[in-house]
């Protein structure tokens, strides 16, 4: 019998329309932004995290509720002045080549994560670590430098996955393409730009509560079609069994203003919505005192010109929660209502106590924003005009717009955070005065020594109580300076057809395929 050439056996497993063949359970998503990389040492966009959680086990993980699980690690142990992290792993973990992992990997893992050379954007995790450790073959220990209470929830970052060692030095750069972990699915077949296909392991180490041996599909199938308002329509037609969050293209199409189900999607569509742990704000640049929009005043005037209610409905179909409170978003310990309602009056008289009777004598303005948000920022425009504000949306590609923020080119921007991991402490760091350099978060350049000095304070504290009550104060000085203006804190919204089962998800959009079953 004449052997079929590899790269064509992907397409019959999916059969030729790109279903299940009869006896296979496949998952099928989009990924509109494509996946540049299964290397997780570069694991920095939600898509390349996605495909990497699929492939990929930490030491820890995150449930639901974004508390912390064992995962390779089986039981962990903190030294009482916090310094010191003892790891004790399973031994039954194999990589997708067959070779149990050891302490020893995760060594070599973590410190390709900081070596120059290979340079990771999630270097920075381990900025604070002395040295890593593999005591024997299932004792693995960190040293930190000094105490950072958030440390534990930040290893169940994708960065922080373990590599075997010989599979990256056999592929080298191209390892990005040949991912060989010890997650739930492994690598079968990636066509870039067109598919990717990864195939059940059948050695993977975790159970179900019953006993069962996890992950139930057979295959993971992922698209790369670009246009959004066409995979609205391959979902639709049920060639795709899950969709991810909303475009402007078909959100009034599927969506009421009140962000509920159509009637006529109801009955055929489940939709999951939780709390996204991701703020989305507009940024002042606080470095440059010689900007009319150095005065707080009229900052804080700013922040309270247009109505946040008014914008989540009628722009956002009341998906998310509008930007009431601190930078600290709703879902995280910390989150207070410190922030700004909709208040022309506060608003007329801020400007008249900064000089601006009614906007006179205020220049133009320019908001530098992208394509995805220019109706929000036309409708702030619209909203502070009636203020006296004269405004100019300048709309730059997203990449530009970043380059500018960590440049500090842009007097006015809007931006989004979506946290690393599950503490708040990842939200104050974009207002701690050290950050301002263009590798650091704090875009704003905003520097208050008292918020470094709290903010410094907290990183430390073990204190639980106490470190969030160091949060709510360091976040209530900061929206009274008022560096930032939040719009609004997003909504996750998770769409599958009604044959989906068992599909998991938190407040960080982790997608979670290990529990999934697809009924045909």
């Amino acid at each position: 019998m004449k052997r079929l050439p590899f790269l064509l056996l992907p397409l019959l497993f999916l059969g030729c329309s790109g279903h299940r063949h009869e006896d296979k359970m496949i998952f099928r998503y989009n990924e509109s932004a494509g996946i540049a990389t299964l290397d997780p040492a570069f694991a920095k966009d939600q898509s390349i995290i996605w495909g990497c959680r699929q492939l990929y086990n930490g030491l820890i993980q995150l449930d639901t509720a974004l508390q912390v699980q064992p995962c390779i690690a089986k039981r962990w142990s903190i030294s009482p002045d916090g310094l010191d992290y003892t790891f004790i792993l399973r031994g039954d973990v194999h990589f997708h080549n067959g070779r149990a992992v050891t302490a020893a990997d995760f060594a070599y893992s973590f410190s390709r994560i900081v070596d120059p050379t290979v340079a990771s954007p999630g270097a920075w995790i381990f900025s604070n670590v002395e040295h890593f450790t593999a005591i024997d073959d299932t004792t693995f220990t960190i040293h930190l430098r000094e105490p950072f209470a958030p440390f534990l929830p930040m290893l169940g970052m994708v960065y922080c996955s373990v590599v075997p060692r010989e599979e990256v030095e056999r592929y080298g750069k191209d390892f990005r393409s040949h991912p060989c972990g010890t997650g739930p699915f492994r690598f079968q077949y990636w066509k870039e730009g067109v598919k990717l296909v990864l195939r059940k392991n059948t050695d993977y180490f975790e159970r179900d509560e019953d006993g069962t041996p996890l992950p139930y599909l057979d295959a993971v199938a992922v698209t790369f079609i670009v246009d959004r308002h066409t995979v609205f329509l391959e979902f639709a037609k049920g060639n795709l069994d899950f969709m991810n969050s909303l475009d402007a293209s078909y959100k009034d199409e599927i969506l009421t203003l009140d962000g509920q189900l159509k009637e006529k999607y109801a009955g055929r569509i489940d939709m999951e919505s939780t709390p996204y742990l991701n703020t989305e704000y507009l940024g002042f640049d606080m470095e440059n005192a010689n900007s009319i929009l150095h005065d707080r005043r009229l900052r804080q005037a700013i922040s309270c010109g247009f109505d946040r209610k008014k914008m989540m409905r009628f722009l956002r179909n009341n998906i998310g929660a509008p930007g009431l409170g601190g930078f600290i978003p709703r879902g995280l310990p910390g989150y207070s209502d410190c922030g700004y309602d909709y208040n022309p009056e506060r608003a007329k008289r801020l400007l008249a106590e900064a000089g601006y009777p009614n906007g006179e004598g205020l220049p133009k303005f320019k908001l530098s924003t992208t394509a995805n948000y220019l109706d929000l920022c036309k409708y702030i425009q619209q909203q502070l005009g009636l203020l006296g504000l004269d405004i100019q949306v300048d709309v730059n590609p997203p990449a530009a717009l970043r380059e500018q923020m960590a440049q500090g080119k842009s007097e006015w921007f809007r931006g989004s955070w979506v946290a690393d991991y599950p503490d708040a402490e990842n939200y104050l760091s974009l207002f701690y005065g050290p950050n301002r350099t263009p590798a650091g978060p704090n875009y704003t350049r905003y520097d208050n020594p008292q918020v470094t000095k709290l903010y410094s304070q907290a990183r430390s504290c073990t204190n639980t109580e106490e470190r969030i009550r160091l949060y709510q104060t360091i976040d209530s000085l900061v929206m009274t300076d008022a560096p930032v203006m939040v719009l609004y804190y997003d909504q996750i919204l998770h769409f599958t057809h009604k044959n989906v089962h068992g599909l998991r998800s938190n407040a960080m959009n982790n997608l979670d395929l290990r529990y999934v079953r697809v009924v045909r």
